[in-house]
């Protein structure tokens, strides 16, 4: 029955070992765990000294991504796998979160505690191609000095004065802010058409569209001037399907304005780097920024829009006892719970803005770890109607409250033996088709393998303690049923 690590050894029960080492369970027993393989990137070749490793699950395939201890990132699956697709030098670079989506990824660079200073989230289209800022810059007067004018031709655009401006769509789908800084007017007589010119083009190369907005006709005796204090809409047929013509005639009716485009004037430009990624009901959640105001805030993009974060109503915050600082979020059972070290929040969706979802407190003394929810493939951390986390106190099962008593009961010993500093680097994975738990701690230098064959409750679980001839830094789980191990001394 594995491992038994609590109290005096002579309390060992007879059908378990106060010492094991590298087994592996089977039916009626037990036999040496399975060796280790050389990860093929290309032709015997691999990515040296590497921090970090994580699934990346695309379309029709998947890939790892590896963190190496110069600040790079590599993708195994890229048609140049040992080329970066993102550099950022920083000795404290050493962690990131991540996020599939549709096929890309966003990536968030991080230290053991928080996104990285001054950086940002980045998306990564899994084709090799460097890895952009996520989001992207409006127009600005420097693209193009947007005009309008009333038309020759005949048409239907109301009489009083509209407000147009621009907005960039990104080859993401991201809608930028609504630029340029001037945004032009013009006092239509109710009968023509509104021609446009200097419509700005965007010097990135991923915007791929443009979009044309618009105000319905505002009475030229109650204009105050205020080209941005005015409700704008997208205009029909307003779609530029490039990054180079410079002029348009568009005509509507106001009552076609219907799509209104006005939250667009506070959405993010850049997404700040926040230390855990994940998804909640379609939407990107980015929590624990650098700054020490921000790591008890969490930020919510827009459903199905990753990229798109308002700057005022997409914020979640909690109050900030000491330096308590956000560790992970996850969803389970439609709910978003928000952990710290020691203290656990769930807050849901309410139809409204995240900055009105409400905020319960869960538990006060127990939370979880960075990286300390159980990852089952490549499906999120959610395995049927529960979490398996770890935390200060040990492994937990967890159903929207903790469950008593713990998974690693059998072998408290081993938790109390380690510093609070060495949760930073725990990672745990759920193999749910091996029933198995790995979780690496680190200052063991081992990984922990937990096997629940039998069930999975503190009696049933079977524990045994992996070593191997290198350090484990990483770890992560593939579709192919393949633990993948990382390490700084070798590739593993």
């Amino acid at each position: 029955m594995g491992l038994w690590r609590r109290s005096d050894p002579d309390s060992c029960p007879n059908d378990h070992s106060p010492d094991c080492n590298n087994i592996q369970f089977i039916q009626g027993g037990f036999e040496t765990r399975n060796g280790r393989n050389i990860y093929p990137i290309t032709a015997g070749t691999g990515v040296p000294n590497v921090l970090m490793v994580k699934n990346f699950p695309k379309i029709h395939n998947e890939s790892l991504l590896l963190l190496d201890d110069s600040g790079n990132i590599y993708d195994t699956g890229s048609p140049t796998p040992l080329t970066p697709i993102l550099s950022i030098p920083s000795p404290i670079f050493v962690d990131f979160g991540l996020v599939p989506f549709q096929g890309r990824a966003y990536i968030s660079p991080a230290d053991d505690k928080h996104g990285l200073d001054a950086e940002f989230v980045y998306v990564y289209l899994g084709d090799g191609t460097p890895a952009r800022k996520a989001a992207g810059i409006p127009p600005v007067d420097a693209d193009g000095a947007l005009t309008a004018a009333n038309s020759a031709t005949a048409g239907n655009v109301e009489s009083g004065i509209h407000i147009f401006g621009v907005v960039y769509e990104t080859d993401t789908g991201f809608l930028t802010q609504i630029g340029p800084d001037t945004l032009a007017t013009v006092t239509a007589d109710g009968t023509h058409k509104v021609d446009l010119s200097n419509i700005p083009v965007s010097p990135n190369s991923y915007v791929t569209k443009r979009h044309i907005v618009a105000s319905r006709a505002i009475d030229p005796t109650t204009y105050t001037g205020d080209t941005r204090g005015y409700e704008l809409f997208f205009v029909p047929d307003g779609v530029i399907e490039d990054n180079t013509t410079t002029t348009l005639t568009v005509n509507f009716f106001d009552v076609e304005l219907l799509e209104d485009a006005t939250h667009l004037l506070d959405i993010l430009s850049e997404i700040p780097a926040g230390k855990h990624l994940t998804m909640y009901r379609s939407r990107l959640i980015n929590s624990t920024q650098s700054s020490e105001e921000d790591q008890s805030n969490v930020l919510v993009s827009f459903p199905g829009e990753p990229e798109a974060f308002d700057a005022v109503t997409g914020i979640i915050q909690l109050a900030t006892p000491g330096n308590a600082r956000i560790t992970t979020c996850q969803e389970l059972r439609d709910v978003l719970y928000i952990f710290r070290d020691a203290e656990t929040f769930a807050t849901q969706d309410n139809g409204d803005d995240p900055s009105s979802w409400p905020i319960t407190t869960v538990d006060q003394g127990l939370g979880c770890s960075v990286n300390g929810i159980a990852v089952s493939l490549d499906v999120g951390a959610i395995n049927v109607d529960y979490l398996i986390l770890v935390n200060f106190s040990g492994v937990f099962l967890f159903n929207g409250t903790f469950a008593f008593p713990e998974l690693s009961w059998k072998i408290a010993d081993i938790f109390q033996e380690l510093e609070f500093v060495d949760f930073r680097n725990v990672e745990i994975y759920n193999d749910t088709i091996l029933k198995r738990l790995y979780i690496i701690l680190p200052d063991q230098q081992v990984l922990l393998l937990g096997d629940y064959q039998l069930g999975l409750n503190p009696d049933k679980l079977r524990w045994c303690p992996w070593t191997f001839d290198v350090e484990v830094t990483s770890m992560c789980l593939t579709n192919f049923n393949q633990l993948i191990i990382a390490s700084t001394q070798a590739i593993a």
